[in-house]
């Protein structure tokens, strides 16, 4: 929704619907489906425009605020009014409701459900069942049947999907992907209302993230560049201790900036769970829903608590089953085929072989990764999680597990054979420059040949039909984002978008300096300066490259904080390890002082590691200020409200008494 000169909400076209194109037309337009499609949506409120495309033929939908506001109270969506208790929408009440950043009254992610309720609640409600036309063939429009899930089963409506608006994206390409000047400066408050608080959330993350890493890339470069001599057996540890201080901070500071951005934005908790319609490719877990369950309770009281309480267990069950089968997994199918890889690339003597080796090792991992998240998606359905973010999470675990085995089994293998810090670094130089900038080229170059190619099959099917291509430019912008790439994750699609790869990369880039930081401390150089392109070209990637992403309402980086916790902590091991062998290089293991005073460090940090996150809170003292004045104008505003209509009760029941 953009503002118009009077500064009222003027609607955008934020969905498109795609028709398949007919050979004939119908001649009686009463009962042609697209023009029956057209009605039905006007008749919602939809503001409705047609589009000739090349291949098919689009209808772009726009929601006034009236729609909007009705949907929303169809859907009992709860948001934030401004004395900070979050209330259930009413249209009357509108200016009772805080607006987002940009002066909408819904985020992205509430409009997407709004969209979504009223083109999939469209259904015939009338007596008799209606006879649609479309290219010559009868369909028989059901009493009660959904209309758009009728027209995909019959291949007439071939996608419906969000669409970018033009203004907006423009403004966030001049003020955001394009200022490469910028370094980490991101417009965090005006990515949320475009692409919703999952979005921004992680790109607040990497903006963080990057800065950070200046300061220990400077002392890295410091290191790597001044001959320290007989210092550098202290100054190594030094900055091993620097670094693992920097990365324990860092994360309980991300949870202070996480816990301020969602002040700052007045989301909706309670969006996902009150969609009157399930995303396409989201699947629910096959346990009992906790809202059936406490209809039993409410029941039979006695027969609900023994319900809840198999449910709980049955859970947990579930869970630690699904997570001990991956586990026993990577350990006995993964773990030996990585440790084999990397002996036989040791042994083998010819550049030729250890090539070959490698592609055929990097073709295997493909599959064996992919066969393992569809495994682990297949478990999470069993699991009883709370929503569509806890099975993210869920999955996200599953997954990390293949990835650290796959990433740094061949890394520990050569430290701990060799225990040479000249042969490690040399594998890590391979590893980080390999792996960032063959990643940057395939993650941004694979989607944008995806697009060439689907654009050059529609002209290529043209020609075949004998009709000239010179005319055929893609000048409509809807038929252009039909077909670009949907931003999906490469595993588990069902549950995740694109964001898990992004998250993967730098969850994988976070864990290869911090646990060889002995090894190469220039690596943090490398990660900052590949973080400040990867902003920009993941804004790019989001703007120009993808369609519209569809809106995640979770506020936080959910499990991907407690995976760079878990590296935080195996970096304490993996440093003190390296340090260890730089001290004993005869390999005879005498407790001498140097070791002595490794050990003790390590324990020292691992105290910091848990002890940190006590001293420092996790929200900022004016959030905690701000949400218990918030409450306390609630608590006596109910309080008053609840007063009233006590005494207002007693009056009448006095009057009825004396009357």
């Amino acid at each position: 929704m953009n503002e118009n000169e009077n500064g009222n909400e003027e609607a955008v076209f934020e969905f498109g619907v795609v028709i398949t194109k007919r050979s004939m037309q119908e001649n009686d337009e009463s009962s042609d489906c697209t023009n029956v499609l057209i009605k039905e949506f006007k008749k919602v409120g939809f503001v409705v425009e047609k589009v000739i495309g090349i291949a098919d033929d689009f209808i772009k939908l726009a929601a006034p605020l009236d729609t909007l506001g009705r949907a929303a109270a169809e859907l009992q969506i709860m948001k934030r009014t401004h004395i900070g208790m979050d209330l259930q929408f009413e249209m009357e009440e509108v200016e009772a409701f805080v607006k987002q950043p940009d002066g909408s009254v819904f985020s992205w992610c509430e409009r997407f459900h709004c969209y979504c309720h009223l083109i999939y609640g469209i259904a015939n409600n009338s007596k008799s069942a209606k006879t649609l036309k479309f290219d010559g063939k009868e369909i028989f429009w059901e009493i009660g049947e959904n209309l758009i899930q009728k027209l995909e089963s019959e291949n007439i409506v071939k996608q419906v999907f969000p669409l970018h608006d033009e203004k907006t994206r423009k403004k966030l390409l001049r003020t955001w992907a394009l200022r490469w000047w910028d370094c980490t400066n991101q417009p965090i408050d005006d990515i949320y209302p475009y692409y919703g608080a999952k979005i921004a959330i992680y790109f607040a993350f990497l903006g963080m993230y990057t800065r950070w890493l200046f300061v220990l890339a400077a002392f890295g470069l410091t290191l790597q560049l001044v001959d320290f001599r007989s210092m550098k057996l202290v100054v190594l540890p030094v900055f091993f201790v620097v670094v693992i201080l920097w990365a324990v901070m860092f994360c309980q500071f991300w949870k202070r900036k996480n816990a301020a951005l969602l002040a700052r934005w007045p989301l909706s908790s309670t969006v996902e769970a009150h969609s009157g319609y399930k995303i396409p490719g989201r699947k629910d877990s096959s346990l009992q829903s906790p809202m059936e369950l406490i209809k039993v309770l409410e029941a039979d009281r006695v027969k609900g608590k023994q319900v809840f309480q198999r449910y709980e267990w049955l859970g947990r069950f579930m869970r630690f089953r699904n997570d001990a089968i991956i586990i026993f997994s990577i350990i006995c199918l993964q773990l030996p085929f990585e440790l084999a890889y990397a002996h036989l690339y040791g042994v083998i003597s010819s550049d030729v072989m250890k090539f070959g080796l490698t592609a055929v090792y990097l073709f295997s991992i493909q599959y064996i990764t992919k066969i393992g998240g569809q495994v682990s998606v297949t478990l999470i359905k069993n699991e009883n999680n709370e929503n569509t973010e806890k099975r993210a999470d869920s999955l996200v675990y599953k997954v990390f597990g293949l990835y650290f085995m796959q990433t740094y089994i061949g890394i520990f293998y050569h430290a701990l054979l060799h225990r040479n810090f000249s042969t490690l670094r040399k594998i890590l130089i391979q590893r980080l420059l390999l792996s960032e900038v063959l990643e940057n080229l395939v993650e941004n170059s694979l989607p944008y040949l995806k697009y060439s190619y689907k654009k050059y099959s529609v002209r290529h099917k043209k020609r075949e039909k004998g009709e000239s291509t010179d005319k055929f430019q893609f000048s409509s912008r809807v038929e252009k984002e039909y077909l670009k790439p949907t931003y999906s994750a490469s595993i588990g699609e069902e549950l995740e978008d694109g964001l898990f790869d992004d998250f993967l990369e730098l969850a994988l880039q976070f864990g290869m300096i911090l646990m060889f930081a002995c090894a190469f401390p220039p690596a943090f150089a490398f990660a900052a300066l590949n973080n400040i392109m990867e902003i920009r070209t993941d804004a790019l990637k989001l703007l120009v490259i993808f369609k519209r992403p569809v809106p995640r309402a979770a506020g936080t980086v959910g499990a991907w904080l407690n995976i760079f916790q878990f590296l935080t902590l195996m970096s304490i091991c993996t440093n003190c390890a390296l340090l260890a062998w730089l001290y004993d290089e005869e390999g005879k293991w005498k407790v001498e002082p140097g070791l002595k005073a490794i050990l003790i460090m390590e324990h020292v940090l691992l105290l910091f590691k848990f002890g940190f996150p006590r001293l420092v809170p996790s929200e900022p003292a004016w959030v905690r200020a701000n949400r218990a004045k918030h409450t306390t104008q609630a608590q006596n505003l109910c309080s008053k409200k609840l007063l009233r209509t006590i005494s207002g009760g007693e009056k009448r029941g006095i009057k009825m008494k004396t009357g």
